[in-house]
């Protein structure tokens, strides 16, 4: 996410909320500020990924991004 928000030129981006666990796995909220959101909507870095909703596309291009990472992150739900 570091990576993703000097990409964005922006500083606290990002804040990643604390983490739970639940049936062995481990869940948590990363929140995106509302510029980070906008930049990477309006640069076209969303460009490739798949979905009719803004909300599906960012859901797509953010797994994306952290696979391309190595995570092994599953992205559930945006609200947006």
């Amino acid at each position: 996410m570091d990576e993703l928000e000097r990409n964005c030129k922006i500083k606290n981006g990002f804040e990643v909320k604390e983490p739970f666990a639940k049936a062995g796995w481990t869940f948590f909220n990363l929140e995106l500020s509302a510029e980070m959101a906008s930049i990477i909507e309006n640069t076209g870095m969303m460009e490739n990924a798949a979905g009719f909703r803004i909300s599906e596309q960012l859901k797509n291009f953010l797994g994306h991004f952290f696979e391309s990472k190595g995570s092994n992150v599953r992205i559930t739900k945006i609200d947006y």
